[in-house]
């Protein structure tokens, strides 16, 4: 009943770093620089054929080098990202084997994603077309307009969507010439301005996306539990 490897990955690696004042990408987690351990998971979920990482054109050398270095062998390009997230997608798209049904988009800076979780988003994809990772509210929402409350949305409703985001990739490329002019922040929407309905895979609260420095020390703890422990490369091993 296996489907094999169907799922190709966009990890989307090209921001500008303006909030952390350095590149986040590149930050060493655990001993283990963020990037290589996003793209550790990734080659370890079972459902992924191949990886399109999209960077800044200073970083894309550096990035090819960590990816030999950790044993990225589903590694297909590392290409230029564009001057938003939307673009950036479309240039790692334009690198993606067409024949491949499903599509992965996924934030360089979210490292502790779990190749189960990736997975499991994959299979939802397939049955419903279009899937992502999302956690529960915990907080209290408010809509504020001009300094003041307007409405307090009902928290059982609220969803916080995380990456990996799957979807077909027929209907996605769909969606893209549908949406190409409107404003989007995350790639579900490129596909509810489609027309489509995108489902939602239990996500955990540990697969935080690092934006700002005050991130660091929740993502260093988290480095070091146990689900997230890497092993050094084979290159740095001693060898008997």
């Amino acid at each position: 009943m296996g489907h094999g490897p169907d799922t190709a990955a966009i990890i989307v690696a090209a921001g500008s770093a303006s909030r952390m004042g350095r590149n986040k990408q590149l930050l060493e987690m655990g001993g283990v620089p963020v990037i290589a351990r996003t793209l550790s998971a990734f080659q370890r979920c079972e459902e992924i054929a191949e990886i399109v990482v999209v960077a800044r054109p200073q970083d894309s050398e550096e990035f090819a080098r960590l990816a030999r270095k950790y044993g990225i062998e589903k590694l297909k390009a590392v290409v230029e990202g564009g001057a938003d997230r939307k673009e950036s997608v479309a240039y790692g798209l334009q690198e993606v084997s067409p024949s491949l049904p499903l599509l992965a988009i996924h934030d360089g800076a979210r490292p502790f994603i779990l190749p189960a979780l990736i997975s499991q988003c994959i299979m939802d994809a397939r049955k419903f077309g279009a899937s992502a990772l999302a956690v529960k509210v915990k907080d209290t929402i408010k809509v504020v307009q001009d300094g003041f409350i307007a409405e307090t949305p009902n928290r059982e409703t609220l969803w916080q969507c995380q990456t990996p985001q799957v979807f077909s990739q027929n209907l996605y490329r769909v969606a893209c010439k549908a949406a190409e002019k409107l404003p989007v922040t995350d790639d579900c929407m490129l596909m509810e301005y489609a027309g489509y309905r995108v489902h939602i895979t239990p996500g955990d609260p540990r697969n935080l996306k690092i934006t700002t420095p005050e991130d660091l020390a929740v993502a260093q703890a988290i480095a070091g539990e146990a689900d997230f422990r890497m092993e050094e490369p084979h290159e740095n091993r001693t060898r008997i």
